[in-house]
């Protein structure tokens, strides 16, 4: 994170405006916190309508097989469809392209995008596709900032900042995470500290737990012992877990970015019947282990209870690092933050348990090397550290596992960057980015050619 200088336009402005900007970004954060916890409740609910499905369907035989594959083949379709047709934007994540648009790479979607990321992310997470809540809540709390911004005719540096204070925002939502979010914004949308950006964020970060906290309640999203403050003689575990955690996180996104090139490979298929396909397939996982599909709430729950056998959790992770790249080629609305999380505790436990067999003296409980591995883990694959520390602690409220946390995250971010492995959201951004100029070009193509035919 940079601490550049104030831009001109910025330095310009006058004091007395900065005022109505912080007023803003508290009604964009609030309106951010809304539509996020809306978006919580209704994804429980498509969850719960999941498992129940799941349920009857297991007392039908084959019809419940074939009806519950056909579901999830469908909704996903219907996911993409929406998104094709109506905001491409809200393809995938959401957060690739809200770093573009604050960047200036692309231009802020229009309002519509907000009830088709909403939909869309119920229809495709709800179906079981290994996707995160937090990116439909980013890029609708941007989208819903700059909405306001432009409503109160906020020049394009003001409603810059306040699209990015609306993404924070909805990262907050997400995971009940306020100080996460403000962070998320500084460290990983904007990259720098400045005066109006931060006082935005940390408006929109107040305004957004305020009001979803009316909705959620105000308890962490995990619950997890308390753990003692660790003696240093355990420093060296977790500079170990950060190796296996950086080496993992390259896996990670190289896997992501694999399964994207492997569909685009298939564009002579409509993206629909691509996502049906893929649909289709976690309908088949579901009808077998309805437990390992879905956003991973759940699965990260149970793994931090520590309750798991190491031949369940290894083939767990597995499955979900293979099910989270597949769910992501979909080009449905979901973001990577949830999975990141699930296979970074997953790791984090595994790393844990084995030390604890092979290594007894060490003394150190594999619930806190699974908190660790979470933050260590999302530190890999999006180099984005104080953001991945202060998310985790604020989910699980473990603060005695700071240092632990720092150490796992020294090594976890320095592993991928000697190998050259970019961080996800830059190389999603970059795809985001083309894929935005190629429609263009495309567009122009077949402008040029209608005026032909039309002479």
């Amino acid at each position: 994170m940079n601490a550049d200088p104030q831009p001109p336009s910025r330095l310009a402005k006058k004091p007395e405006s900065l005022p109505a900007l912080a007023v803003l970004s508290f009604v964009a954060g609030a309106a951010a916190g809304l539509v996020g916890a809306v978006f919580r409740l209704v994804l429980v609910r498509a969850d719960d309508y999941r498992n129940a499905a799941i349920a009857w369907a297991h007392g039908v035989s084959w019809l419940g097989f074939v009806s519950v594959t056909v579901v999830c083949a469908a909704a996903v379709a219907v996911a993409a469809w929406l998104v094709r047709r109506f905001a491409p934007d809200a393809s995938g994540s959401g957060i690739p392209h809200v770093e573009a648009v604050v960047r200036k790479e692309l231009p802020p979607s229009p309002a519509q995008l907000i009830p088709i990321k909403f939909v869309g992310g119920i229809l495709a997470i709800g179906s079981g596709l290994a996707l995160g809540r937090e990116g439909p809540s980013v890029q609708m709390g941007a989208s819903a900032a700059h909405l306001i911004g432009r409503l109160f005719r906020r020049d394009l540096p003001d409603s810059l900042i306040l699209l990015a204070a609306g993404a924070g925002a909805g990262l907050a939502t997400a995971f009940n995470a306020p100080i996460a979010g403000a962070i998320f914004v500084l460290e990983e949308l904007v990259r720098r500290f400045d005066t109006r950006t931060t006082i935005a964020t940390f408006g929109a970060s107040t305004g957004a737990i305020a009001v979803s906290r009316l909705f959620l309640g105000d308890q962490p999203d995990f619950r997890v012992e308390l753990q003692p403050y660790p003696a240093f003689a355990t420093v060296p575990l977790y500079l170990a877990l950060g190796v296996v955690a950086g080496l993992l996180g390259v896996v990670y996104n190289v896997a992501t970015l694999g399964a994207l090139a492997a569909t685009d490979r298939l564009r002579r298929w409509p993206v629909e019947l691509r996502a049906a396909a893929i649909g289709g397939l976690v309908g088949l996982l579901a009808w077998f282990h309805p437990g390992v599909v879905g956003g991973g709430e759940v699965i990260t729950q149970r793994t931090l209870a520590g309750t798991e056998t190491v031949q369940w959790l290894l083939l767990v992770f597995v499955l979900r690092l293979a099910l989270g790249a597949i769910s992501y080629a979909a080009r449905t609305p979901g973001g990577l933050f949830a999975p990141l999380l699930v296979l970074g505790a997953q790791s984090g436990l595994l790393f844990g348990t084995l030390c604890a067999y092979w290594v007894p003296e060490a003394v150190v409980d594999p619930k806190a090397l699974a908190v660790v591995g979470m933050a260590a883990f999302f530190t890999a694959a999006v180099r984005a550290p104080l953001t991945g520390i202060v998310l985790v602690t604020e989910m699980t409220a473990n603060f005695t596992l700071l240092l632990p946390m720092l150490a796992a995250c020294f090594v976890a971010m320095l592993v991928p960057t000697l190998l050259r492995n970019p961080p996800i959201y830059d190389s999603l951004r970059d795809l985001t980015v083309q894929a935005d100029l190629a429609a263009e070009r495309a567009e122009y193509s077949r402008r040029d050619d209608s005026s032909d035919k039309a002479q």
